[in-house]
């Protein structure tokens, strides 16, 4: 068998098949640099900026230790680095406790909470900060005479303002279907929204949840991935630049948080494997796990690629390679 060229001689369908293989990649190769040529950065405080603004704005208030013990709430807040990492299926295996519902990706797009660790930590610095809050001595009858202009309600207010909002869009809805425990999973969020929603919610667990990236990106370039946002409009993950990008930014962000952080971290290899110590996992989360009911079930699946192209495989290897270190991945 041959086909006939546009010059009029005959090929051989696999020099067809090579010719149009090659342009196909050429192709993939141009779109991938073009893409790392206009990635747009998530901008992102680091721990430490967000920590500083928090600290100053404890100075004279109630410490951590009494906001954890007088606090009832204890939502379980699943992280993962980035889209594929098994975070539904992760998710699915928590909420075998019917006491518990965890919200998948609430408003993702909006990076809410991303947002809200800016403001917070554009806080730093201010300058005078502690003098501008209100405090006991500030009476009715003092204030027709003092500098009021720019008097500030308590820190502990704002937070709780902030924590109402939250409260409000997530948790209550919960309550009204009956659960007792609530909480949800995200796949945009690192480190610094980890360290926003502890002082929120100063008794919260966190689950961190991993995968290496190059079988994180293969099986997301096999779902469509063409049309992920990190966030609406103008943040689209539709490269491997993109995404090794953000999983490294998530991957590097949690080797930053501070000794202690009340969090358990599962890989998504352990995870398949049964090699995740779900006991173990009950226990640290107050919750009861029926893993069996949510693993004999396939909700989802994805066509798996045999192998990455050249230029992706170089990208996620450059673009991924703090994270990879910081999480064990070789």
């Amino acid at each position: 068998m041959s086909v006939t060229s546009d010059s009029g001689l005959r090929e051989r369908p696999e020099r067809v098949l090579a010719r149009e293989f090659l342009a196909w990649g050429r192709r993939n190769c141009l779109r991938e640099f073009w893409a790392w040529a206009r990635w747009k950065q998530a901008s992102v405080p680091s721990v430490e900026q967000l920590s500083g603004a928090i600290a100053e704005m404890r100075v004279g208030q109630r410490d951590e230790a009494r906001d954890a013990a007088e606090d009832l709430e204890t939502p379980i807040f699943l992280l993962a680095t980035g889209w594929r990492t098994g975070s539904t299926l992760l998710q699915r295996i928590l909420v075998t406790d019917p006491r518990l519902l965890l919200w998948g990706e609430p408003l993702g797009e909006m990076t809410l909470f991303t947002e809200m660790a800016q403001m917070v930590a554009r806080m730093r610095g201010f300058p005078e900060l502690e003098k501008q809050f209100i405090g006991n001595q500030n009476s009715s009858s003092s204030m027709p005479t003092s500098w009021i202009g720019t008097l500030f309600p308590p820190p502990e207010d704002f937070r709780m303002a902030l924590r109402m909002l939250v409260d409000r869009w997530l948790a209550e809805p919960v309550r009204r279907r009956g659960f007792a425990r609530w909480g949800f999973k995200e796949v945009r969020l690192g480190a610094t929204e980890a360290i926003l929603l502890r002082w929120l919610y100063p008794r919260a667990k966190f689950v961190f949840l991993t995968r290496h990236p190059h079988d994180s990106y293969r099986s997301m370039a096999d779902a469509n991935w063409h049309h992920v946002y990190y966030r609406r409009p103008d943040v689209r993950v539709d490269s491997a630049f993109g995404f090794a990008s953000h999983w490294n930014r998530l991957a590097v962000s949690w080797s930053h948080l501070p000794a202690g952080f009340p969090s358990f971290q599962i890989k998504y290899e352990d995870l398949v494997q049964g090699k995740v110590d779900f006991r173990k996992l009950e226990s640290w989360l107050g919750i009861q796990i029926k893993e069996d009911v949510a693993l004999s079930v396939s909700v989802s699946s994805t066509r798996a690629s045999e192998r990455l192209n050249w230029h992706e495989s170089f990208i996620i290897a450059r673009y991924a390679a703090a994270g990879m270190r910081a999480l064990g991945y070789s």
